[in-house]
């Protein structure tokens, strides 16, 4: 017998915008990591600097997949291009896995289980096998136009697209169905965002705290990294560029221009904020979401675009990034003329970049390297060699 439960949750929860801003579902254990690994930059705080709830499927015997990190079961074959209509039909009568109590995902559900290191399509093949899907539907509607439906695109984004796109009613996207179930009763807040009284809100759907202040003026993507390095606001010095499902994962779809809530930012109007992940199969661009409606495309990195920092979850040291000797330490910091390092046979090559990205210095060691003539403010040091370092330098 079908379980009803969800479902009519789901209903209840997506057809009202008056329900849905007092009541939240949180369907997803986790926010799961964009799956990005490859570095783009030597700037701090780029996507792969982080480790964040890594992606990680269990691929059952079935026909469907577990995300250990959200705990959402997913149809690993999508159903074929159809309808909106006929979307809801085909999830709401599957029956797969001998679960019946299947459906169309949340827009958020749906854009969790990309991969930002794959192209074409941006899924993990292992898990999901390429399908001839341009785009998959969700649930959702674009709140103040009922012909537009929130889709996920084959190249990781997210967009509003007129619900007669699809071949099926005319046509020439390849608009596709993926139901999932969620196997426990989801929990129901009656408030998502917690003013943490000190310029920051904790989402109490992802558990991320963000800060409520707009940053400074418009930024590229490299000068948007190093502020996000270099902020101490609220006493924290931890906070970084959001990846991009983090920065989805705010977008509110009962709201339009902007489509960020109030009660997260105490800032008014529509921006375009920057992510710390880059488009790998074009990487002088980086996504961004785009906060009139919602939407996650991207920029080439020298654009400048908004900021919009957040904390939580961190594994990476604002101090030192990646592998190191336990004993490893760099000195004076903050420096003035010279800088040192201890067991320097474990390095080759050494970097040191400004805040803007610009080369300061290159060579295979600092012992004579002579920096008094450097403006004051922050630098990266990146070593490498037997080992890797990356550190953040203060220049007085």
């Amino acid at each position: 017998m079908k379980r009803k439960h969800l479902t009519g949750l789901l209903l209840f929860f997506c057809g009202s915008p008056f329900l849905q801003a007092q009541q939240w579902l949180r369907t997803m254990k986790r926010l799961p990591d964009t799956g990005q690994e490859t570095g783009y930059t030597t700037s701090p705080g780029e996507d792969a600097d982080y480790k964040i709830n890594p992606p990680f499927f269990i691929i059952n015997p079935d026909g469907t997949a577990t995300d250990t990190v959200t705990r959402l079961m997913w149809q690993r074959v999508d159903g074929p291009e159809m309808t909106v209509e006929k979307a809801r039909v085909y999830c709401d009568t599957l029956t797969l896995g001998g679960y019946t109590d299947w459906r169309l995902p949340l827009l958020r559900e749906s854009f969790s289980i990309l991969n930002h290191q794959k192209t074409n399509q941006a899924l993990d093949a292992a898990v999901f096998p390429k399908s001839a899907a341009d785009y998959w539907w969700t649930a959702e509607r674009q709140a103040n136009d009922s012909n537009r439906i929130w889709v996920t695109n084959s190249g990781g984004g997210a967009g509003n697209h007129l619900k007669s796109e699809t071949v099926s009613a005319g046509g020439s996207r390849r608009i596709h169905v993926r139901a999932v179930r969620y196997p426990q009763q989801p929990q129901v807040l009656n408030s998502r965002f917690l003013d943490n009284g000190d310029g920051t809100s904790t989402d109490q759907l992802t558990g991320l705290t963000w800060l409520k202040s707009l940053q400074r003026d418009t930024l590229s993507w490299e000068q948007a990294l190093w502020l996000a390095d270099s902020t101490t606001a609220a006493g924290k010095d931890d906070w970084r560029l959001p990846n991009i499902k983090e920065l989805q994962s705010v977008s509110d779809q009962t709201l339009v221009l902007p489509c960020i809530s109030n009660k997260l930012l105490s800032f008014t109007g529509n921006h375009k904020f920057w992510s710390a992940t880059t488009l790998p199969n074009q990487v002088d661009k980086a996504w961004f979401l785009d906060s009139r409606f919602g939407i996650t495309t991207y920029d080439p990195k020298t654009r400048r675009n908004d900021v919009l920092l957040v904390r939580g979850n961190n594994t990476m040291s604002t101090a030192v990034v990646t592998l190191r000797p336990a004993d490893v330490r760099v000195w004076p910091n903050p420096f003035r003329d010279r800088i040192y390092i201890s067991h320097p046979e474990h390095y080759t090559q050494y970097i040191i970049t400004d805040a803007s990205g610009r080369l300061v210095f290159s060579g295979n060691s600092l012992e004579q390297a002579d920096f008094a003539k450097c403006a004051k403010g922050v630098y990266l040091l990146s070593a490498s060699g037997k080992d890797f370092l990356r550190m953040k330098l203060i220049r007085e």
